[in-house]
């Protein structure tokens, strides 16, 4: 199983801009997409976006599209979060977490095997 590290969180204003990242550590004896879910107080925990192994797949959450973007550079176990256009409806603790596959990445937390320990990122108005 790998270790992961989230970074990167932090307070911002509405409006703003934030890069989270994800660092990957440990022997993984499969390939693994990577996602980043986020949880805001009193609510479940929500698909925010994910990136396949190689990188040519991605999805996102409705709410997220055309504000984030996800991307994974070729050292594969890194995963980086950049959030533009932040809102007071993006503040929550962001996870991210490994899906051990090849293929398609989900956007089902039960499917992910691996989680980080969460960054806080807040957004004021």
């Amino acid at each position: 199983q790998v270790h992961l590290v989230e970074s990167g969180g932090g307070l911002v204003q509405a409006g703003g801009s934030l890069r989270l990242s994800c660092a990957a550590s440990g022997r993984a004896y499969r390939h693994y997409a990577m996602g980043w879910f986020r949880q805001a107080p009193g609510k479940e925990r929500d698909f925010v976006a994910a990136i396949s192994w190689g990188g040519s797949s991605t999805s996102y959450a409705d709410s997220v599209k055309g504000r984030f973007t996800i991307s994974r550079p070729n050292a594969k176990n890194t995963v980086y979060l950049q959030m533009n256009s932040l809102d007071v409806g993006d503040t929550a603790v962001y996870y991210c977490a490994v899906d051990y596959t090849d293929g398609v990445p989900s956007t089902d937390d039960n499917d992910y095997d691996s989680w980080g320990q969460g960054t806080q990122v807040t957004v004021s108005s």
